[in-house]
């Protein structure tokens, strides 16, 4: 048991260097997910859709975006309408917004003839 140690353990530090690693590539990742700053509600379940959605974001100032270009209230429409009605329609509200604010954004799409309308959520 008297033995002295005369080899460096490499082994944990490489533990630690992959899992920095693997911290620093997850991190970057949400970094670039979003330009408009949203603080999206929490849900423990889902959708994995893959194709590409027409993104309308609600700010918590009330401001709104379409595909991150801003948008009037009024202009919502016009921007919506060159669009085909199958298209996924994502509505990103940040959770400070108000509820009658976005049941008045969903019914405007719905409105136009969107039929795939979601609400953006991050995963718990």
């Amino acid at each position: 048991m008297d033995r002295e140690l005369n080899q460096i353990n490499v082994i944990p530090l490489v533990d630690v260097m992959l899992v920095l690693l693997v911290i620093v590539l997850t991190t970057a990742t949400f970094i670039t997910t979003g330009q408009i700053p949203v603080d999206l509600a929490k849900s423990k379940e889902a959708g994995d859709r893959r194709d590409v959605p027409l993104v309308i974001t609600l700010a918590a100032d009330g401001r709104l975006f379409m595909n991150d270009q801003p948008v009037s209230e009024e202009g919502l429409k016009t921007v919506l309408i060159p669009h085909p009605r199958e298209s996924l329609v994502v509505v990103r509200a940040d959770r400070v917004t108000m509820l009658e604010r976005f049941v008045q954004v969903v019914d405007e799409v719905r409105g136009l003839g969107f039929r795939q309308v979601s609400l953006e959520v991050i995963r718990l």
